[in-house]
């Protein structure tokens, strides 16, 4: 059974989703919720799933993310996780934390890689015109929002849209993508999740 540690900073939706799918003949648990916010939503409602949680608050850390990720490493290699999800995390990690981890940690991007890396991506699919959007789940590389993708799911970019309506469109996407590659990949199976 493959032992899976989830990283937020806000209301963990996604969170909520991986857990709640890690149940029956899943191949993973989760075995801690770790956030850089302490006042995350996202840590009550971990609790709630009987889940441990921890907070490395990275304000302390200021102007010193060495010394901010060696403490997320403590914490999470005291949970001796398999895979870690990154569920909304809002921190850049440096490569340092990345090799640490090699081939080990996924990411969900609201975006269909490898269009719109980085922030505000809904914004810039609709200032670009796109007809569609959506997101994907990557394998995380020392390159932002650039490593091997596992997973995408698409939906169509409405004339009327806004930011905000087309986040909300693709929402229900990410909850159903990123629990379908975290099964696969959890079994050692690195192909692609195609959601319509």
């Amino acid at each position: 059974m493959k032992r899976v540690a989830i990283l937020i900073s806000g209301s963990g939706s996604n969170m909520v989703s991986l857990a709640q799918s890690m149940t029956g003949d899943h191949p993973a648990r989760p075995v801690l919720v770790l956030s850089n916010v302490p006042e995350a939503g996202g840590l009550a409602r971990a609790q709630a799933l009987g889940i441990d949680t921890t907070v490395v608050d990275h304000r302390p850390y200021k102007g010193d993310r060495a010394a901010f990720e060696a403490a997320l490493i403590q914490r999470l290699d005291a949970a001796q996780p398999d895979i870690l999800c990154l569920a909304g995390f809002m921190r850049i990690l440096t490569p340092g934390f990345i090799n640490h981890y090699a081939g080990r940690m996924l990411n969900i991007h609201p975006s269909l890689l490898p269009k719109y890396k980085g922030l505000d991506t809904h914004a810039r699919a609709l200032a670009a015109g796109d007809g569609e959007a959506g997101c994907s789940v990557h394998e995380v590389t020392a390159e932002l929002d650039g490593g091997p993708i596992l997973g995408q799911a698409r939906v169509p970019a409405l004339p009327d849209d806004t930011a905000e309506t087309l986040a909300a469109r693709v929402l229900p996407f990410e909850h159903r993508l990123y629990p379908a590659v975290l099964d696969r990949f959890a079994r050692g199976d690195r192909t692609p999740v195609t959601l319509p």
